[in-house]
């Protein structure tokens, strides 16, 4: 008898099928691994760039800004909403996203760059 998959088990298998191109099949296991656990950031970010691959942004859009909402400082999950609203022609917006991310990333090297002088 096998034991039932997890939601790691549903991850790996969603990133499988996406490296054969099998975007269907990767967002359906996406999805079973965030039903299993709900902030699973990693689930989600496959989802995000799953449905960016299919040209679907708005869903695109939908998956990173549930990342946004466990953490608001992913700077992927910005990357990917700018990207999404570049390709929907939506300029403004996509310039707004990529300019958090960017900000985010400087903080980030800010924090890496004290955190190495202090040490």
């Amino acid at each position: 008898m096998t034991e039932p998959m997890n939601a790691e088990d549903h991850y790996y298998a969603g990133v499988d099928f996406f490296s054969e191109g099998k975007l269907d099949e990767a967002i359906a296991e996406y999805r079973r691994a965030i039903e299993l656990d709900p902030k699973f950031a990693d689930a989600l970010h496959g989802l995000a760039q799953a449905y960016h691959a299919k040209q679907d942004f708005d869903r695109t859009i939908e998956a990173a800004q549930s990342i946004l909402a466990l953490d608001p400082d992913d700077i992927l999950a910005w990357t990917t909403i700018s990207r999404a609203y570049q390709r929907k022609g939506m300029v403004p917006e996509a310039e707004e996203a990529g300019n958090k991310a960017r900000i985010l990333g400087w903080k980030q090297q800010l924090r890496e760059q004290k955190s190495k002088e202090s040490a």
